[in-house]
C-alpha cells in the first residue's frame, strides 16, 4: 500500500512557504504522494476550519510540481462540474507534464449546493457535467497520434499530450461506483469507516464484474487512529480490503504540526508488513 499526506491549501496555513515546505517535508521522508482538495466559494456560514482562504488545488498543484522532484501529486477530489471541460484538461495535461508525469487525479461531482449556485451551476445536472468533462478528459488523452481532438464542432492541437494521470472517481452511490468502473482507474471514499467501507468495495467489484474488467483501485482517504498501534492494524485492514493507497487528511495549524504528522506516519509505515 502507497502512504501519502494531505497538504492544505486552505486556512491559514495556506501560504507559499508552508505549502513549499510541507512538500519538501513530506518527500524528504520518503512519503509515496501528497495531495490538495477543492473548494472554490465557501459561504460564510460554511467557513469552519478554513475561513474561506482557499488556493485553487490546480493551481496548487502546478506550484508543488516545481517545488519538489520525486514525489507523486494529486487532488482529492477535483468537483468537475465547477469548471469548463476544455480549460480543466489543459490544466491536467499542463501540470502532467510539468510535474515529469506524477499527477494523480481525482474527481467527483461535488455535494456543496451553496458553491454550484455561486458558480451559477445547475446543482440537478452535476453528475451528468461530471461524465461529460471525463469523457473529453479521456479523448483528450487518447486522441490519436495526429495530436487532433474536436469541440464543438472545432478541431484544435491537444499539446502537450503527456500520458494520461490515472482517474480515481469520489463519491459513495452506486452512481459514483459506477461511474469509476465506466471511466475511471480507481475508487476515492473519503473518510468511511471499515464497516462503511467493505460493503461498497464488495459492491465495485460486482459493478466491475458485470463490466467485463477488474475492479478498480481503492485509494482511500481520512485520518489514522490516535494510537500507532491502532494505525497499522487499521492499515493492515484496509489492505486486506483491497486498498492500494492511503492518504493521511489531519488539519494542522502550524508547521511543526505537519512535521510531527509525516513523522508519525513514517514510524507507522515502517511497521506494515
Amino acid at each position: 500500500m502507497k502512504i501519502g499526506t494531505a497538504i492544505r491549501n486552505m486556512g491559514t496555513t495556506a501560504t507559499a512557504s508552508c505549502i513549499r515546505r510541507s512538500a519538501e517535508t513530506a518527500e524528504a521522508a520518503g512519503l509515496d504522494h501528497a495531495w490538495v482538495v477543492d473548494h472554490l466559494a465557501i459561504p460564510p456560514d460554511d467557513a469552519e476550519g478554513s475561513d474561506g482562504r482557499w488556493i485553487d488545488p490546480l493551481a496548487a498543484l502546478a506550484f508543488l510540481a516545481a517545488a519538489t522532484q520525486r514525489i507523486e501529486l494529486g487532488v482529492a477530489v477535483l468537483v468537475l462540474p465547477y469548471r469548463a471541460s476544455l480549460p480543466t484538461a489543459k490544466w491536467v495535461a499542463s501540470i502532467q507534464e510539468l510535474s515529469g508525469g506524477r499527477l494523480h487525479l481525482g474527481v467527483a461531482a461535488g455535494w456543496m449546493a451553496a458553491e454550484f449556485r455561486a458558480l451559477g451551476v445547475d446543482f440537478s445536472q452535476r453528475g451528468r457535467l461530471t461524465d461529460d468533462t471525463l469523457d473529453f478528459l479521456r479523448g483528450c488523452f487518447d486522441a490519436g497520434s495526429d495530436d487532433i481532438v474536436s469541440a464543438h464542432g472545432q478541431d484544435f492541437l491537444f499539446r502537450p499530450r503527456p500520458p494520461r494521470p490515472p482517474i480515481y472517481v469520489g463519491g459513495m452511490s452506486d452512481a459514483a461506483l459506477a461511474r469509476a468502473v465506466r471511466a475511471g482507474d480507481g475508487w476515492l471514499p473519503i473518510g468511511l469507516d471499515l464497516d462503511q467501507l467493505a460493503p461498497r468495495i464488495a459492491r465495485l467489484g460486482e459493478l466491475a464484474a458485470a463490466a467485463g474488467r477488474s475492479r478498480p483501485e481503492v485509494v482511500l482517504m481520512g485520518s489514522l487512529p490516535a494510537s500507532d498501534s491502532e494505525a497499522v492494524e487499521r492499515l493492515g485492514r484496509l489492505a486486506e480490503l483491497g486498498a492500494t493507497h492511503y492518504i493521511q487528511a489531519s488539519r494542522y495549524a502550524a508547521q511543526h504540526e505537519f512535521d510531527a504528522l509525516v513523522e508519525r506516519l513514517q514510524t507507522i509505515r515502517a511497521q506494515l508488513v
